[in-house]
């Protein structure tokens, strides 16, 4: 391996996916680089792959191991799946954390909630400011998106610049936050850019992407012309569309009030932060309960169908008091992540049995994307004039779509996935290292690795039930009376119509008047026998094959 200095990029998280972001830079000799991380987010479990799992980090095992290489973390936006894992990691990493005002803020929040020192984040002003940062220089470059305060950054290393973009949209009006400024990213891209870092979301959506700022007027007509209570989900953070929402609400006569912790928490950190002004007045859910329906408006957390969120209480009953009735209308002023299909069905599928109009994103009258369509990838591409583009934060397809872009025009690209290394320092891209990476869950307090079982053992005993069989071993190495069951999650009874846990227990008592003495004093094939008697009954009788538990106690 050569010696020369190299510059890398290595993301651990976000791509190949869409979630979990997390992508490392490096400049040095091989093995010996200095290293800055870009971003660290989470991504959120499902009931069908990884029941009872709280968040998913990406597998940090390779930086946390070159740790002392580390100079710094970069933040980009206050999205979870950017931000998410900051407070989960920090005590692992222990190098400063630099963002722009609103993310601060987040962040701190989520430092001090998990143990850890809420002052290594360090808040910094927008381009042309930098931090020095070993031998980057790093600045926040000021970029729409659904969130205040997004930035890009500009990387400035001993082999040429690199611009990497975060989240992003061309937005020349976002109601709230900083519009995109061409000229800004012109005078940033003139001086050479040898290699972009782009967002790849939206690649596939072939029209421009839509401004933020065009869709009030259809919320206030929808919210005007609307009979009963008006309620909104939208994502909390998106706070440019909770002003436009409430904005409707107020316009129309109604009283507006935020419902849900981390719609109070968003609206609450933008204002306090100076993002969000000329807030429309709310009202608390306390004071909502005594205003005629007709006249109020509530916004509400839950837009993906997150069973504790207000959207889903509200879809089974009543949340904090409050209830939907027959003419009241629902707005979903978003659109819903891929994989979130079953969970908002299942709720608009509970609102239209009490006679509640829904109304959706189908029309995309109530929502704009935060992300960049192909036009506004190619027009920045233009723009910037890169030496080569990298695709990142999307699924393999996305990064597909948005490579095969850039090398239409010319522009060296590559496909590189969570765990590929490349080599930026040439005019080209060159994988060098492929980097073990997976997935680490939060399972209640603990971190445990996705290969790990506890995940696969909990799905199977979802699938399949539980039997927990109990044998007795007397002095004289002979069973003590008969053994017993209990069972979970299985039918009580099958085919032959008698009780399980009775079949179980008089095929175990045979098999153990049956055991000779190796049986009987080897707990390895004791318990290996009775296993197989136990699925063999529950087979024969439900068709099922349970996962077994067999307690052999030995008295003294």
């Amino acid at each position: 391996m050569s010696g020369a200095e190299r510059l890398i990029y290595l993301p651990l998280g976000g791509a190949g996916e869409v979630g979990m972001n997390a992508y490392v830079y490096g400049w040095g000799r091989p093995g010996k680089e200095r290293l800055i991380l870009v971003d660290l987010g989470v991504t959120f479990p499902d009931m069908d792959t990884t029941p009872g799992v709280d968040l998913i980090f990406p597998d940090m095992s390779w930086l946390i191991e070159r740790a002392d290489r580390l100079e710094a973390i970069f933040v980009t936006h206050g999205h979870e799946d950017h931000i998410g894992g900051i407070g989960h990691f920090w005590n692992d990493l222990r190098v400063p954390v630099y963002c722009r005002k609103f993310t601060g803020h987040l962040a701190r929040r989520k430092m001090e909630e998990h143990g850890a020192d809420p002052a290594q984040i360090e808040v910094v002003e927008a381009y042309p400011d930098t931090v020095e940062a070993g031998p980057f220089s790093v600045s926040f470059l000021p970029v729409s998106h659904s969130i205040p305060e997004s930035s890009s950054l500009v990387i400035d290393t001993p082999a040429g610049r690199i611009v990497h973009t975060g989240d992003f949209k061309l937005d020349a009006a976002p109601i709230v936050g900083e519009a995109f400024d061409a000229e800004l990213w012109h005078s940033v891209g003139k001086t050479g850019v040898k290699a972009l870092t782009c967002d790849s979301t939206n690649i596939h959506v072939e029209q421009p992407g839509r401004s933020e700022s065009t869709l009030g007027d259809n919320i206030a007509d929808l919210v005007r012309q609307a009979d009963g209570m008006v309620v909104a989900t939208t994502f909390a953070s998106n706070v440019a569309r909770v002003k436009t929402l409430a904005e409707a609400g107020r316009d129309a006569g109604r009283s507006v009030c935020l419902m849900g912790r981390a719609m109070l928490r968003m609206v609450s950190a933008a204002v306090e932060t100076g993002v969000l002004t000329d807030f429309p007045p709310v009202i608390s859910h306390e004071e909502a309960e005594d205003v005629p329906r007709g006249n109020l408006m509530m916004i509400v957390t839950g837009s993906q169908g997150e069973r504790r969120a207000a959207t889903a209480q509200l879809s089974r009953g009543k949340y904090l008091g409050m209830k939907l009735a027959a003419g009241d209308t629902f707005l979903f002023s978003s659109k819903t992540i891929p994989g979130n299909e079953r969970s908002v069905l299942r709720i608009v599928n509970a609102f239209s049995e009490m006679d509640v109009n829904v109304v959706d994103d189908s029309s995309t009258l109530y929502h704009v994307s935060g992300h960049a369509n192909r036009p506004d990838l190619e027009a920045l591409h233009d723009l910037m004039k890169p030496k080569m583009v990298i695709p990142m934060h999307g699924e393999h397809r996305m990064l597909r779509r948005h490579a095969e872009a850039a090398e239409a025009k010319g522009i060296a690209s590559i496909i590189a996935v969570n765990g590929t290394m490349l080599d930026l320092t040439g005019d080209s891209p060159v994988v060098v290292e492929q980097v073990e990476t997976g997935r680490i869950y939060l399972d209640g307090t603990r971190k445990i690795g996705a290969l790990d079982g506890v995940v696969r053992d909990r799905i199977r005993l979802a699938l399949n039930g539980h039997v927990l069989l109990t044998v007795i071993i007397d002095v004289d190495d002979e069973p003590l009376g008969d053994p017993w069951a209990e069972v979970m999650g299985l039918a009580e009874t099958g085919r032959s119509r008698s009780p399980l846990v009775d079949l179980i227990e008089a095929e175990a008592a045979q098999f153990m008047a049956r055991a000779d003495d190796k049986v009987l004093l080897n707990d390895d094939k004791l318990d290996s026998g009775l296993r197989r008697v136990v699925r063999q009954v529950a087979v024969e009788e439900i068709g099922k094959k349970p996962e077994v538990t067999v307690v052999i106690s030995r008295l003294a």
